[in-house]
């Protein structure tokens, strides 16, 4: 039986980052979760299994916390609805939920720090790395800051 396995990253670069493992998706039983936005609905005809969030960033601070909100529930409807064995996330916002979620109720967690940062956590980073079972970094010199985290380099 093929494990099941969550990938799941905000729209953007996240995403993109997260998409350069789709060769591995059909060694698993895949879900893809991203945000619901109108250059991420066509990955429903490429991907079998995905699932939207709601759209949202920081940027308008009144309206941000009602969608977060909205997207820890609808993160636990998929997480019941998929039960992944492994989440594996690239980051950011819409996966802190979903993690924290999978590691009440038993997935391994696999964060992989994005590419852009060199030098600084993210802040997802920075949350999910205390409790990720495995934490990958994308260079070298972010091991000084996640020192149990593994250097695989770049996914791209």
């Amino acid at each position: 039986m093929k494990k099941r396995v969550m990938f799941i990253a905000s729209t953007g670069g996240h995403l993109a980052e997260l998409l350069q493992l789709k060769s591995l998706f059909p060694k698993y039983e895949t879900f893809l979760i991203t945000e619901k936005t109108k250059s991420n609905l066509s990955l429903k005809e490429e991907y079998p299994h995905v699932s939207y969030l709601i759209y949202g960033t920081k940027d308008h601070p009144f309206i941000y916390p009602f969608k977060l909100f909205a997207n820890c529930l609808k993160s636990l409807f998929f997480y019941f609805k998929d039960h992944p064995d492994y989440i594996v996330t690239t980051g950011a916002h819409t996966a802190g939920p979903m993690c924290c979620i999978g590691k009440i109720f038993g997935s391994k967690i696999i964060y992989i720090e994005t590419f852009a940062n060199i030098h600084s956590k993210t802040i997802t980073g920075k949350l999910i790395s205390h409790f990720a079972d495995t934490v990958i970094v994308q260079w070298e010199s972010m091991l000084k800051l996640y020192p149990k985290a593994k250097y695989k380099g770049w996914i791209y």
